[in-house]
């Protein structure tokens, strides 16, 4: 299936998630802070990364994003941010100021992290041809 990493610093999470992902025969591969994911993502690309954003410092998640998405090399990979800040970031994913993908809240149930790792996962469709 595919390769996905999973950065958190939260060691109880991340064995849930790599569980939950490696039933359905995912590779996971782990982080435990903004930098160690940089420095797999350039060493190991991933398919996807799941980003807590809260980690070492305040905000590092959404660094990690913002330092992929100004990268060529890894600003394709999807990213859903994992979070436990009360509120909805979907309106700053819709304006284009968070540089992720989708995002979950914490607790995660494992129906709904496989759900949105397989859309995430699916390619683009591709477009129609146009009947003139």
């Amino acid at each position: 299936m595919a390769k996905i990493l999973v950065v958190d610093d939260d060691p109880d999470f991340v064995a849930f998630t790599r569980d939950v992902l490696k039933r359905q025969n995912h590779e996971v591969i782990t982080a435990a802070s903004g930098k160690q994911a940089l420095d797999v993502m350039h060493k190991d690309k991933p398919d996807l990364v799941l980003l807590d954003i809260m980690m070492s410092y305040l905000l590092d998640g959404l660094h990690v994003s913002e330092e992929m998405h100004k990268d060529p090399e890894l600003s394709k990979i999807p990213v859903i941010i994992v979070t436990s800040i009360i509120g909805r970031p979907e309106a700053g994913i819709a304006e284009g100021r968070l540089s992720v993908d989708d995002w979950l809240s914490k607790p995660v149930q494992p129906k709904v992290l496989l759900e949105k790792v397989n859309l995430h996962l699916q390619p683009p469709a591709a477009p129609q041809p146009s009947s003139k």
